[in-house]
């Protein structure tokens, strides 16, 4: 992307991020500390890629190299925690659900074990970080929208509608739908990467957007969240 887009990006994920924080204090990081835990670390992250990241076109080989080092440990920081986050919402929304906990470990295991078969197929050491990591970061935004979709219909099946809830899940898996096809144009050409870079932020700065919405909702019964005037 451009210089401007780029700083534009950050300005608005940091505003988007402050604002989240700040609605969750008043209670909702209790009832979703994973949540509040990836928005404080992807805060983290973003502040921390800010210089390498603007000084990486006109920066040296090492620069570049500081860079691109940078970016992919705080990707697979970031994949983590998501997989922490949305296997947490299922825990919530499953509460009448029996066995819970063993549904629980069996999505852990098993996306613990898709992790490390698709690191096992894509990585190479003739092949660049950035080739096998997008191949590998693509297969986790896929693995990540199959158990948002669980999380959507476990929501939509239940009784009493948690709207904070569906809204969280919404848009988690619009932004992982939007990173999943990213990295699959970027993988078959690179000359796709600012086109994709505009959409998946965009994408992720929507869910920001909804996540704030969502936890600016008063906090009456789980069942009946009602949007401000």
């Amino acid at each position: 992307m451009g210089l401007f887009l780029q700083i534009l990006g950050y300005v608005a994920a940091f505003a988007l991020q402050l604002l989240i924080l700040r609605a969750m204090l008043d209670g909702a990081w209790r009832r979703y500390p994973f949540v509040f835990l990836y928005v404080i670390v992807d805060l983290i992250t973003n502040v921390l890629e800010i210089q390498p990241n603007l000084a990486h076109d006109t920066g040296s080989a090492e620069a570049k190299h500081r860079w691109l080092v940078l970016f992919w440990v705080d990707e697979r920081i970031m994949q983590a925690l998501l997989f922490l986050m949305v296997i947490s919402l299922i825990y919530r929304a499953t509460s009448d659900t029996r066995p819970r906990r063993t549904l629980i470990a069996l999505l852990l295991c098993g996306s613990i074990l898709f992790a490390l078969l698709s690191l096992a197929i894509h990585y190479s050491p003739e092949l660049t970080t950035g080739k096998w990591m997008t191949r590998w970061t693509r297969d986790m935004n896929f693995c990540a929208a199959i158990l948002d979709l669980i999380l959507w219909a476990t929501l939509i099946q239940a009784r009493k509608k948690d709207h904070v809830l569906l809204m969280i899940a919404g848009a988690l898996g619009l932004q992982f739908t939007a990173n999943a096809i990213g990295q699959s144009l970027r993988d078959i050409s690179h000359g796709t990467v600012d086109a994709t870079s505009v959409v998946m932020v965009t994408a992720n700065l929507t869910c920001l957007f909804i996540w704030w919405h969502a936890f600016r909702l008063p906090v009456r019964d789980s069942s009946t969240r009602m949007a401000h005037p």
